[in-house]
């Protein structure tokens, strides 16, 4: 294959690049604190009794977590009500029960009963989990007084576009329960080690940290990453969960099929009744490795769109959320400046002029690590509708881990369209991110693409 334009002379400059990545070996590696950091899981033989309270003895067992701080009102101070976290494992999940102290709970505000609607103005908990301790991506679990859920992730310290910390489209499988009691709330919490994404190994290092909200004084309490300018979704500042070891690498697998069946008949016409049908498949190929397959993709079950008023002549931005794109979006995240990326996956499946969907006819996706490395492999297919010709999209994605929240990736994107006059863009990329100090960082990245419609293609390079 030639690379005309702009791809041809990424080549030259692309060695000069790598040569960060044999720098992990020789720059010394920044230490954090680990000072009181660290949370200590408690193994036990049989999960603990999930009904919302604590009564049951095997949770006396695990050390509580109670070193809250407030972020809001009053920055660095002691939580003005006590909370405790526990932390119990078995072979197949980890469990926590949680005791939210209010010395009046008369006042404890919980109306929400949607799951992954926003808990904003009930008093609620979250749960956050670095499961590949990569101080970047993070799951979050919520829970209020109700046992409501909302979950989601946090990729490369970026919460949802609405300002909440996370990112509600990722749907796990975990349960909890939740109790109103005499001296507070109390609630139960177990996630199966298979909806983590992990790399498993004999001691299992996670970043962890919690984070409670009290409605009725507006209070936010969490155990670490207090400041204002943090919060939950500064993963880097995180702490420790340590204590989990020998636990099961159970396979995750799930299978969601969908059909779809219509009868309609007209006077004078034939009846007709087509059927549709299709399916989508997560499979864990092993504890660090996820494949996502899907067959006549429907994303009925995604969120809808909220349309803002736009009277001006640019597009607006909309979020993704449909499950099979979201889950580890942040290993294809190429970030080009300001809120550019390499890669949008909405423009695939969704016509850019109207927002309509267009047909997917597959796709598959497989996401990962490999001891230091990231790796993202997409191809997805769809079919023609309306102006849109049909198209392939490939994306292929590596990252190396330098040292904690430093990485050096390529990416390369190559479209094919049935579009005689433009049948393909193909696109590579080069970047890097150098973290010194906690507090400073180096961005470098170089990229450009090509096209018979363009032949002089584009590029850019950019450092901050």
């Amino acid at each position: 294959m030639s690379l005309g334009g702009p791809l041809a002379t990424l080549f030259p400059i692309v060695p000069y690049l790598c040569f960060l990545s044999p720098l992990s070996a020789q720059v010394p590696k920044i230490e954090f604190e680990q000072s009181d950091l660290s949370a200590q899981a408690t193994a036990v033989e049989q999960p603990p009794r999930l009904d919302g309270t604590l009564d049951d003895p095997l949770w006396r067992s695990a050390i509580p977590i109670t070193a809250f701080r407030q972020r809001e009102p009053d920055e660095d101070q002691p939580a003005t009500e006590k909370t405790e976290v526990r932390i119990l494992y078995t072979r197949r999940a980890v469990y926590f029960g949680i005791h939210c102290h209010d010395s009046q709970p008369s006042r404890i505000i919980a109306t929400e009963l949607r799951r992954d609607a926003s808990q904003e103005l009930d008093d609620h908990f979250e749960i956050l989990i670095d499961a590949r301790h990569d101080r970047r991506d993070a799951y979050v679990f919520g829970v209020n007084p109700l046992g409501t859920q909302a979950d989601g992730l946090i990729v490369e310290e970026q919460g949802s576009d609405d300002e909440t910390d996370f990112d509600p489209g990722w749907d796990g499988v975990w349960t909890s329960e939740a109790r109103i009691t005499a001296d507070g709330w109390t609630a139960t919490v177990e996630i199966p080690f298979t909806t983590l994404n992990f790399t498993h190994s004999v001691d299992a290092l996670w970043g962890i940290n919690f984070k409670r909200f009290i409605r009725g004084k507006n209070e936010e309490d969490l155990w670490r990453a207090y400041r204002r300018t943090f919060g939950l979704t500064k993963v880097s500042e995180a702490g420790e969960l340590r204590g989990i070891h020998d636990i099961g690498s159970g396979r995750l697998f799930i299978v969601k099929p969908y059909g779809l069946a219509r009868y309609d008949r007209q006077t004078g016409q034939p009846p007709l009744s087509p059927l549709t049908a299709g399916v989508d498949i997560k499979y864990g190929l092993s504890s660090s490795l996820l494949l996502n397959l899907t067959g006549n993709t429907d994303f009925a079950d995604t969120e809808v769109d909220l349309q803002p008023f736009n009277i001006t002549p640019f597009k607006v931005y909309l979020p993704e959320k449909r499950s099979f794109f979201l889950e580890n979006a942040g290993i294809f995240k190429f970030p080009l400046g300001e809120q550019d990326q390499l890669f949008f996956s909405r423009q695939i499946g969704i016509d850019p002029v109207t927002g309509n969907q267009v047909p997917v006819n597959g796709g598959a996706k497989l996401t990962g690590t490999l001891g230091r490395l990231e790796l993202g492999l997409m191809d997805v297919d769809t079919r023609s509708s309306g102006p849109n010709p049909r198209a392939n999209v490939t994306i292929a994605r590596l990252k190396e881990s330098l040292w904690p929240g430093s990485y050096f990736g390529v990416m390369g994107i190559d479209k094919q369209s049935g579009d005689v006059l433009d049948g393909f863009n193909r696109t590579l990329g080069a970047d890097t991110r150098l973290v010194f100090f906690k507090d400073w960082s180096l961005d470098a990245h170089i990229a450009g693409t090509h096209s018979p419609g363009n032949p002089s293609g584009a590029n850019d390079v950019g450092a901050s």
